[in-house]
């Protein structure tokens, strides 16, 4: 994998850069987990509606259409759409995009390594809580980097169905995962808190990673709820049946998980398995349920 490295960054840029490396980012998401869930009545319907015309927020797609609807703004922030707002795939061997946004990367997997952006490259291993067995399964496979940014509807969905059989917390940095970090800090995605999900799924082996970030205040799973808060130093690791009792399996579309607050999801796939979606370059829009790519069964 020949990578041109990316121009160096101008001195403002720099600065930008100095700035993230500088702020106190556990203080300030702590702070925005405290205020996302307060109930503050007409304040909170302002902040709502504000953010929302800022944003340009499609509300004909939202279940609740109203600032006046929600008590807190976590609640807006991760709304339910529409039961038709976003038609998943149908084809029996089609995938189904994760989540809104727009992609911040995708392609092949070279043996461990990912593109993270221009210049920069990250291995499945660090990725993947330096679990060398599971990053096994993916090497020479293919990944796919979707950034979500504020105005995007946050849940995240399963692109095919699958059984749950682990779940990893990951501890770490809250770096911001905007387009331009990612093309300016290292290993972004594989230093950044992350909750991992490994499902099996038809074609082998699939793990869908959120990615946590600034002011991303949380993250949750549907089996699971909120992962984080708390932040344990360490990683912790949930491992689920493949069958009886206990047994999760969410089918294709359905909701998977959610940031309280923007970030990224990362998916990969097993090598010779998936064909990607050729339109899926980076800063393409994505939407939920549309094609992702394409697999063939094991």
């Amino acid at each position: 994998m020949n990578l041109k490295p990316y121009p160096k960054p101008t001195c403002s840029q720099r600065i930008k850069i100095a700035f993230h490396y500088l702020l106190p980012q556990l203080i300030i998401t702590r702070a925005a987990g405290w205020f996302v869930e307060k109930k503050w009545g007409g304040f909170t319907h302002f902040v709502i509606k504000h953010f929302a015309n800022h944003y340009r927020i499609n509300w004909q797609e939202s279940k609740k259409s109203q600032p006046t609807d929600f008590e807190t703004f976590n609640q807006f922030f991760t709304r339910e759409l529409k039961v038709d707002a976003r038609p998943i795939v149908s084809g029996s061997h089609e995938l189904a995009l994760p989540a809104d946004g727009c992609v911040s990367e995708s392609g092949n997997i070279d043996d461990n390594r990912l593109i993270q952006a221009k210049g920069h490259l990250f291995t499945l291993e660090d990725l993947l809580a330096g679990d060398t067995k599971l990053a096994e399964q993916f090497k020479n496979g293919v990944f796919l980097t979707t950034y979500l940014s504020p105005h995007d509807y946050h849940r995240v969905h399963m692109p095919c169905a699958g059984t749950l059989r682990k779940m990893i917390y990951v501890p770490g940095e809250l770096f911001s995962v905007n387009p331009f970090l990612a093309q300016h800090i290292p290993n972004l995605f594989a230093r950044n808190e992350r909750v991992i999900c490994v499902f099996d799924t038809e074609f082998g082996a699939m793990a869908q990673i959120l990615v946590g970030a600034t002011v991303t205040a949380s993250m949750s799973t549907v089996w699971h709820g909120v992962v984080n808060p708390p932040r344990p130093n360490r990683v912790q690791v949930w491992e689920y049946p493949s069958d009886g009792v206990g047994v999760i399996r969410l089918a294709k579309g359905a909701e998977m998980g959610a940031f309280r607050l923007g970030s990224t999801v990362v998916n990969v796939f097993p090598t010779q398995k998936i064909a990607l979606n050729a339109n899926l370059v980076t800063g393409m829009p994505t939407k939920m349920g549309e094609l992702l790519g394409t697999y063939s069964a094991k």
